[in-house]
């Protein structure tokens, strides 16, 4: 883990760091967005400290984290519009869920806040578009 000589906090790469080939655009495609996302998670619990409480905290954030695009993926394979939905549901939760790890762990754990934040705020734009698919699927049920 690396630290900042002049703080107390370790440093965690931001997205922004990353190579994007087209950083003027935004990724539409869910697929693609919640496997990004899970990486991210993945290295976010890298970042952790090793202790009994972080372990927990790790185990939780990577079940949720990296649940959401598998449930994302096993939608798209699904038989029936019924399926489809719970899927996506199971995917909105789990979205839900790791958004309340990250906030936990912000500000914690020599993880500085303004670190996580575009993490929360990638994990409130996959539930608001896991929603929207939820809903515009049940609407088309009807």
């Amino acid at each position: 883990m690396m630290k900042n000589s002049k703080s107390q906090y370790y440093k965690i790469p931001s997205k922004s760091q990353f190579p994007n080939p087209n950083p003027n655009e935004k990724i539409y495609d869910i697929r693609e967005r919640t496997f990004n996302f899970a990486q991210r998670v993945l290295e976010i619990a890298e970042k952790l400290p090793q202790n009994r409480v972080c372990d927990v905290i790790r185990t939780q954030l990577v079940k949720s984290g990296t649940s959401i695009g598998a449930n994302v993926e096993e939608a798209d394979g699904a038989v029936t519009k019924r399926d489809f939905t719970n899927k996506i549901t199971i995917a909105r939760k789990e979205a839900k869920e790791t958004k309340y790890w990250l906030k936990l762990i912000a500000g914690k754990y020599n993880i500085k806040p303004e670190l996580l934040e575009d993490d929360i705020q990638e994990a409130q734009e996959i539930i608001n578009i896991l929603s929207a698919i939820i809903n515009k699927t049940k609407r088309e049920r009807k």
